[in-house]
């Protein structure tokens, strides 16, 4: 797949992220490897989430609520089929993670088939 359709995979988990979360991250690259869909994602978090990460409870928490909702996204079946009929492939699985004190996340889609031809 063309690097315009990595782009408009990129762009299809900000408009996601902005719908579910409120605000979308500021920089976001994708990139297919074999059935993956690896999405690097800059400035994600809220004011109200840098305020919060002041303290470590604030962290444990933001860690936890985005790690967790962004597992939560990807659980429903309309969200699921607008990146399968991107990519013309299913999901199998999802991970996720967020570096709080850096302000970078990551995603990883996981497909039934090769992404990069």
């Amino acid at each position: 797949m063309s690097r315009n359709r990595e782009h408009e995979f990129s762009n299809l988990v900000r408009e996601i992220r902005k719908e579910q979360v409120g605000n979308g991250p500021r920089e976001i690259t994708t990139r297919f490897i074999d059935t993956w869909a690896v999405s690097e994602m800059k400035g994600n978090l809220t004011n109200v989430e840098k305020f919060m990460i002041t303290s470590p409870e604030g962290k444990r928490m933001v860690h936890e609520a985005r790690t967790e909702l962004v597992k939560k996204i990807y659980d429903c079946s309309e969200i699921r089929d607008k990146f399968e009929k991107l990519v013309h492939a299913k999901i199998v699985r999802v991970f996720s993670d967020i570096n709080i004190e850096e302000d970078v996340a990551m995603t990883t889609f996981v497909f039934d088939r090769k992404l990069d031809n």
